[in-house]
């Protein structure tokens, strides 16, 4: 599911922004924070999306 997620990003995403990956389940912080909604994207403390993407929303997000 998180690969899915990814691979739809990145589509969207194209050159225009770096993505970076982060394992949610190896900080205990996040794993608390994001449990019931993994696979998230997020900006900083600005959550995106969940799975399935909003690709909407990331594109206003890219056009900002």
């Amino acid at each position: 599911l998180c690969e899915r997620l990814l691979d739809e990003v990145l589509a969207v995403v194209g050159a225009r922004a770096e993505v970076e990956v982060v394992d949610v389940s190896a900080d205990p912080e996040l794993e608390r924070e994001y449990v019931f909604r993994i696979p998230v994207l997020s900006a900083g403390e600005r959550e995106l999306s969940t799975y399935p993407l909003d690709a909407e929303r990331l594109e206003l997000f890219l056009a900002e």
